[in-house]
């Protein structure tokens, strides 16, 4: 049997320019879904874009290669990816003035 655990990495966060979400450590896992819920947006007339990265400490980043587009209007976009270092986060930048509230869960299976 196949292990598994979903993570909220953020709940009920605003993200207004340049932001990441909290690194969530996963090298036991082999691949990973990130899911975003916005909640809320305010102001976003294009569509916009998270990155997934990768780290092999927590603190040291870049960029896996994967980017998930955020949701247009409220609901949950996700993006999968595999063969990973053992941190994984999001990182992206919202236009000036713009601000989304979200939900990011990290979905993790060995």
């Amino acid at each position: 049997m196949r292990r598994s655990h979903t993570a909220v990495i953020e709940r009920n966060t605003t993200w207004s320019g340049a932001f990441s979400t909290e690194p969530y450590e996963a090298g036991w896992a082999s691949e990973a879904v990130f899911f975003v819920r916005a909640l809320e947006r305010s102001g976003l007339t294009a569509e916009a874009a998270a990155r997934v990265q990768i780290s092999p400490d927590g603190i040291h980043w870049c960029d896996e290669g994967t980017i998930l587009r955020l949701p247009a209007a409220p609901g949950v976009v996700c993006a999968r990816f595999s063969q990973f270092g053992g941190w994984l986060r999001l990182d992206g930048e919202l236009p000036p003035g713009c601000t989304m509230k979200v939900i990011v869960y990290c979905a993790l299976k060995e």
